[in-house]
């Protein structure tokens, strides 16, 4: 008995003291805003939190340590000019192929930025001073590289892993936890279907999970390995193999808005963890600016990626014309335009805005972005209608599901006109709309429990147990064949044509015993 209680203070010592590790080595700052209150949490917990990032948190709790990777690369923050999606290939357009060749190219960023920043971290020594102790549970993102947990290899880190990820599963991500990503009915993160899918949607599908799992592995994984093996001057375990030690993966989703996909006890929607429900006072002339509004306010934002005023002039001139004819007020996040703001008609440009603060606002009833998933998370929770104007990543299946979910309505930015753009506002400000949109709040918000304290507690969870309570399907370490059943149908086949043979020959000895007989009849005869 007293050992026994010992052992649960042990433990519960153990997890008050963690040690984490956070690698998150990716420039995007919208990524990082997924998992900084995770990591705040824990640490305000008491656990000991190192994190690695381009993005070092500003007053972090004292047992917070920043480890800041922003000497190393450009940061992921206003770096899309719409200028690029405004030139096509003339060729590719007349024969159809455009937007093949744009499916296919549009992860090749991803690799670029991948590989350099890891020939950058192998001779990062802050790095590598950090790898050098021990933890009790390593946070890595799972996005467009593998590079950090070669590095954790290459430091003899055993450490069980927790993989973020700010989407739903990239579609290299499955095999490493074992749960099944079958295309006929689950679309790929750049997909913009929803299911049931049509048998060419499903043809298409199928065709770019294999090419994209193909891509990671050549034009990323390989390359990354090749990087460090070349520095250390030795050979690594495979990445692809180290990725398969995954214990557990947080998906920055929920089923109600990004759809149903199959899960596994090692797969834990948290989608919505990044929200502080606790409104903060938004600046005073915003309070006016709302206030003064009396049909609503519809708020307008592309996000911190994409530079809104690189829009070209037609563009934008369709933008403010369509805006214009509006009875309801707009503030759109514009970043050339003064700290308060500059009022254009009905229109309030804004160089930055407290999103979520306003969303919550009741005066704002309608929100116009460009489909990423924080801001359509914070949308579905606000419980405000979407107009979503997607241009690359997930965006166009966020802006899918919520068309199918009745929260939003996707324009195309190519086709993007005063008819159309107007037809979109119109709709999503509908009284409908507004209803549905509010009702499918309500089912995102049903939950259990919150999503960061479900983060928390798992993350928990790990530390406690570790690589002694897997979470992973047995499916994982299957060789292919195995799990595509490839030997048992074999062996059914050869089964088959066993049979088959024995019955071809009973049938042949019977008829050449009957055909011997009748024989030896007409002989006597």
């Amino acid at each position: 008995m007293r050992a026994h209680i010992a052992c649960i203070v042990l433990i519960a010592h153990a997890v008050a003291s963690a040690k984490i590790l956070g690698l998150f080595p990716h420039t995007g700052k919208s990524h990082q805003m997924v998992f900084d209150p995770l990591l705040r949490r824990l640490a305000e917990k008491g656990h000991h939190v190192t994190v690695v990032s381009f993005f070092p948190v500003k007053n972090p709790p004292a047992n917070y340590t920043n480890i800041s990777l922003e000497s190393l690369a450009k940061l992921g923050v206003e770096t899309i000019d719409l200028s690029w999606y405004e030139s096509s290939n003339s060729i590719l357009k007349m024969t159809g192929l455009e937007k093949i060749y744009e499916e296919l190219t549009a992860m090749q960023p991803l690799s670029y930025m991948a590989v350099d920043v890891c020939s950058k971290l192998v001779g990062f020594e802050p790095l590598a001073r950090t790898l050098r102790q021990d933890y009790d549970v390593i946070l890595v993102e799972n996005f467009n590289s593998d590079c950090m947990l070669g590095l954790a290899h290459i430091y003899g880190q055993k450490a069980p892993i927790i993989a973020l990820l700010s989407s739903s599963l990239m579609d290299w991500s499955p095999s490493r936890i074992g749960v099944s990503d079958n295309p006929s009915y689950v679309p790929i993160v750049t997909s913009t279907f929803t299911t049931p899918m049509s048998f060419v949607q499903r043809l298409k599908n199928t065709v770019l999970n294999i090419y994209y799992k193909l891509w990671f592995r050549y034009a990323i994984q390989l390359k990354e390995k090749e990087i460090i093996e070349n520095h250390y001057g030795r050979k690594i375990v495979d990445l692809e193999e180290l990725a398969r030690n995954t214990t557990l993966m947080f998906v920055n989703v929920h089923h109600s808005f990004n759809g149903v996909r199959p899960l596994l006890p090692g797969i834990v929607e948290v989608g919505g963890m990044h929200l502080d429900h606790k409104r903060k006072p938004i600046p005073e002339f915003f309070e006016r600016f709302l206030n003064d509004s009396e049909h609503g306010v519809v708020l307008f934002s592309f996000g911190s990626l994409i530079k809104t005023s690189t829009l070209p002039k037609y563009k934008e001139d369709i933008i403010m014309k369509t805006l214009s004819k509006l009875k309801q007020r707009v503030i759109w996040k514009y970043e050339d335009s003064p700290e308060e703001g500059t009022l254009v008609g009905n229109v309030l440009k804004v160089k930055w805005i407290p999103q979520y603060d306003l969303l919550q606002h009741s005066k704002i009833i309608a929100f116009v972005g460009h489909g990423g998933l924080l801001g359509m998370t914070e949308s579905i929770s606000a419980g405000k209608p979407m107009l979503v104007i997607p241009f690359f990543g997930d965006q166009h299946l966020n802006g899918a599901q919520a068309e199918k979910i009745g929260f939003g309505k996707v324009v195309s930015y190519a086709d993007l006109s005063e008819k159309t753009f107007l037809d979109g506002l119109q709709s999503v400000l509908s009284p409908e709309m507004r209803l549905s949109a509010r009702r499918a709040s309500n089912i995102w918000s049903d939950r259990q429990a919150d999503p960061l304290d479900t983060a928390v507690y798992w993350t928990e969870r790990v530390i406690r147990w570790g690589h002694q309570a897997p979470l992973h399907s047995p499916a994982r370490d299957l060789p292919l064949h195995q799990y595509l059943l490839l030997d048992v149908a074999a062996a059914i086949l050869v089964a088959i044509l066993v049979l088959i043979a024995i019955l071809r020959l009973i049938v042949v000895l019977i008829i050449r015993f009957f055909s011997g007989s009748v024989t030896a009849k007409e002989k006597l005869h």
